[in-house]
């Protein structure tokens, strides 16, 4: 099976509602009118999934590697000045493919210990669904910071947890992007220095030249852009960016 193809069974596993695992459950329901006609209405479970579809997205992308990643590659399009180039379009699906890339042994544990499981009919809904959110729930640990996991645990009203399975879902999930935030303006504060410099050196050499009216983003736009060219810099901040995962997961 392609990584496509098991991506997508994973993502419907871990969403699926268990309603539908109920095959007598009528997905539109037909009620005969006394002038002939007919009445069509959907069950609740589909109204619900229907108004889940538009939440999904945010609630998968953040529970992944994409928040630091778009973050940072945001970030880096700033301090280079370049405006909208790459576009959106663009650091977006470059964002994707990393969180692809990066998540690809998270995704490939939910599959093998929970998705193939359930869709042979060798475990239930709800054991499957604890198998799968065992491979994130060690990720985010991973990647989350024990002051931001106290910090909601407070906000909840909980005591400091003993083991990592005492932490509910949410306030892990919670603490996980706090902490992706946090690290990936971390990493933006660290490509913003040398860009920084050159602005700061093409200033002070057009002040001295008497050239103020000159504007000193479109002198050093040049030099921050062969600057970044000459060392290899997309294949370093992707890199840099895969490797902050994999070192502590």
């Amino acid at each position: 099976m392609t990584f496509a193809l098991r991506l997508c069974a994973v993502l419907a596993a871990l969403f699926a509602l268990p309603a539908f695992a109920e095959p007598a459950l009528p997905a539109v329901t037909a009620t005969p009118l006394g002038d002939g006609a007919t009445e069509y209405s959907l069950s609740i479970q589909v109204l619900l999934l229907m108004t889940a579809l538009t939440l999904l997205p945010a609630a998968i992308l953040s529970m992944t590697a994409f928040t630091r990643i778009v973050i940072v590659l945001g970030l880096l399009r700033q301090a280079l000045g370049t405006g909208q180039t790459p576009t959106n379009q663009v650091l977006i699906g470059l964002s994707l493919f990393l969180t692809f890339f990066v998540m690809a042994p998270v995704l490939d544990g939910v599959y093998s210990n929970a998705v193939q499981p359930y869709m042979a009919g060798e475990m239930a809904f709800e054991p499957a669904l604890q198998a799968a959110a065992e491979p994130m729930r060690s990720f985010m640990f991973a990647q989350t910071r024990e002051a931001d996991l106290l910090s909601f645990a407070r906000i909840a009203g909980d005591e400091p947890y003993a083991s990592q399975q005492d932490v509910p879902f949410a306030v892990l999930a919670a603490a996980f992007l706090t902490s992706e935030l946090t690290t990936a303006f971390q990493i933006g504060f660290l490509l913003f220095i040398p860009f920084v410099i050159i602005d700061l050196v093409v200033s002070s050499v057009l002040m001295s030249m008497g050239m103020m009216m000159l504007s000193p983003m479109l002198i050093s736009l040049p030099f921050k852009l062969m600057l970044f060219v000459l060392v290899d810099g997309w294949s370093l901040i992707t890199g840099m960016l895969a490797a902050s995962f994999r070192a502590v997961s």
